[in-house]
């Protein structure tokens, strides 16, 4: 498959746009998945933990491999303090942490997954990269389907054509028209729909934001979506990109470690459907552009937000009361 030219193929300093991707599945354990990733790209594996390795000098920079959850890894905090000192005593503490992680994630290795955060991929060269896919079917890895247990995921990254309110905001309106689409198209796992990792929005921040008088600038749209998205877990996270464009937000949700400021989309939906034959990142991206070519087409995009808002916005009185609400719960 091979992957649709975006109706802005070019960010706002007149390069290729780039694609980060994300994938997790089970069944292939890091260390085999770090040396597939050898194979296929190139570059150098580096064991940085038991279980979180990393593939260097790759043609697009640098692969990281984990077992996805923190507690098969050293805590830098643990291994930073004791470091610190120089009795011998804390160093049988640093050597029994270190053991006491890697045994936990020997444990439980078939049931969290292994994930893969790739470096960031011309639009273009996707194809290219899903020869990982292709290899990692090949040599067992599991995706979502696999088991009731794996509510396993595939994340895109998109970088942003333009870091405008405008632009940012159009995508956003896009998004929202679209995600109903994208979840019938997909067919998101019921696992996956139970989990919290990729929620939809809530209606009342989608009406807030369809509404054609709604015209923020960058600060007001980062502290609306805020207001009404106190968690990572939307199906399009904006915090990435939030952090981004403001490092020195006071709000704790964009300072958390957890978030990794870039000038993207976090977008969350897709399932790992490892066993589907031609499936990968390239199929993914196709499907987001649908959001895409909405986004630039303003009178499309201003049609079916006024369509969406005549079948969900409640009556004036309704409103009202709403506004009444929220005037008072400021106080």
């Amino acid at each position: 498959m091979t992957p649709q030219p975006p109706p802005e193929p070019r960010n706002a300093d007149g390069e290729t746009r780039r694609v980060g991707v994300e994938i997790e599945f089970a069944g292939l354990p890091p260390r085999e998945t770090a040396e597939l990733v050898r194979e296929l790209f190139g570059g150098e594996v580096e064991v940085l933990s038991p279980h979180r390795l990393k593939v260097t000098g790759t043609r697009w920079g640098e692969f990281g491999i984990e077992l996805d959850t923190q507690y098969a890894h050293p805590d830098q905090t643990v291994v930073n303090a004791e470091a610190a000192g120089d009795s011998e005593w804390e160093r049988m503490r640093l050597d029994f942490h270190a053991r006491t992680r890697e045994l936990i994630g020997d444990v439980v290795t078939d049931l969290v997954p292994t994930e893969i955060v790739c470096p960031p991929v011309p639009w273009d060269e996707l194809e290219e990269l899903d020869a990982l896919f292709e290899a990692l079917r090949t040599h067992g890895a599991k995706g979502t389907d696999a088991s009731l247990l794996y509510g396993f995921g595939l994340h895109l990254n998109p970088e942003v054509p333009s870091l405008e309110a405008e632009s940012l905001l159009a995508y956003l309106r896009a998004y929202l028209l679209s995600a109903a689409w994208l979840r019938e198209q997909i067919h998101v796992d019921i696992t996956r729909e139970v989990l919290p990792h990729a929620n939809p929005f809530p209606r009342a921040y989608a009406l807030r934001v369809l509404d054609p008088d709604y015209a923020p600038d960058l600060d007001t749209l980062i502290d609306d979506y805020l207001a009404d998205n106190p968690t990572r877990n939307r199906e399009l996270d904006m915090f990435p990109l939030f952090a981004h464009l403001r490092p020195d937000h006071p709000h704790e949700l964009l300072r958390s470690k957890l978030v990794k400021a870039r000038p993207t989309f976090h977008y969350r939906l897709p399932n790992a459907q490892l066993s589907e034959p031609g499936w990968g990142a390239v199929t993914e991206w196709n499907r987001w552009l649908e959001v895409e070519r909405l986004a630039t087409t303003p009178e499309t995009l201003a049609e079916r937000s006024a369509q969406f808002l005549a079948r969900h916005r409640p009556s004036a009185p309704r409103r009202w009361l709403t506004r009444l609400h929220r005037w008072v719960t400021r106080r």
